[in-house]
């Protein structure tokens, strides 16, 4: 199959199932609720050493937030309810109960949950007070400010994580822009997230290592310095491989993301970037399995 010039692979992106939750952090300013969502959205690439996979789905407009102020969803993901609970209470507590202005919703419903607001209230050393509106439970935690609102609970869900696309060109400039298109195509679509810096990695990684205490290393098939010396998934004249990682909140959103993605880089690259493909463990990790020309059939 070829798109706009360029060879798209006959194979699947393997992703596994995870536990997923949306919160939304307000602000008094846009620019103070991206900076407390970009601050705890940090260090959150991979579960390989992150413990959690994070990143921003995109700002709300005042009308949209439960304060009625400009607000940042971001998606939050890690492979059970517990492990995710602890990454929530950690994050928010360091990164957006230490934001000036902020406050804390939930942005899903569903009856999992794990403890927001009731997980960080004792920081307010007994002074903290609970109010319950419209059948919700919020935290008021003093701070030097003023106060800290944030929701009791958030509720979480069964979700979809490791949908990825390998895009392969002839130059690394060539492979850069494609992806960055692909990216900025792929966070129109709601409920998914990259989380990778800018949405890319370039250190794509397969399951495994000679080395015992790694259980992952570096995807040496795709790697092009290394064509010659292992069994290559390259051409001769490709010349860098770049990775996007994408989570869902579900396997639509994944499916959807990974669509636009690969229309957005196919478009106008032709002559410089060669393929798309994607990574995959033999349909042994994942139960999720995304066919790249099933998608963009």
């Amino acid at each position: 199959m070829m798109l706009d010039g360029v060879a798209i692979d006959d194979t699947f992106a393997e992703a596994f199932g995870m536990t997923g939750t949306r919160l939304v952090i307000t602000a008094d300013s846009a620019a103070w609720a991206r900076h407390a969502a970009e601050s705890m959205t940090g260090f959150a690439t991979s579960i390989i050493a992150c413990g959690v996979e994070a990143g921003i789905e995109g700002e709300l407009a005042p009308g949209d937030t439960p304060d009625g102020r400009p607000g940042i969803a971001v998606l939050l993901f890690g492979m059970s309810a517990d492990a995710l609970g602890k990454a929530v209470r950690d994050r928010i507590g360091q990164c957006v109960l230490t934001c000036p202005g902020t406050a804390c919703f939930a942005g899903l419903d569903g009856e999992k949950r794990v403890p927001l607001g009731r997980a960080l209230r004792y920081f307010g050393d007994g002074r903290q007070a609970a109010k319950r509106i419209g059948g919700k439970r919020y935290w008021r935690i003093p701070v030097m400010e003023g106060e800290f609102l944030c929701e009791d609970q958030a509720p979480v869900q069964d979700s979809v994580g490791g949908g990825n696309l390998l895009l392969l060109g002839r130059s690394r400039p060539a492979v850069l822009a494609a992806t960055e298109r692909a990216v900025a195509a792929m966070r129109r679509v709601p409920g998914a997230i990259m989380p990778f810096p800018g949405g890319i990695a370039r250190s794509g990684s397969k399951l495994g290592s000679r080395y015992k205490f790694l259980i992952a290393s570096t995807n040496d098939a795709f790697c092009p310095t290394l064509k010659g010396v292992v069994d290559s998934a390259l051409d001769a004249d490709i010349a860098a491989v770049l990775e996007i990682v994408i989570d869902g909140l579900s396997e639509q959103a994944v499916g959807d993301a990974m669509a636009a993605g690969m229309r957005a880089a196919c478009a106008g690259a032709a002559g410089e970037l060669a393929r798309i493909s994607a990574g995959n463990y033999g349909g042994k990790l994942g139960a999720f399995k995304f066919s790249l020309r099933d998608l963009l059939r």
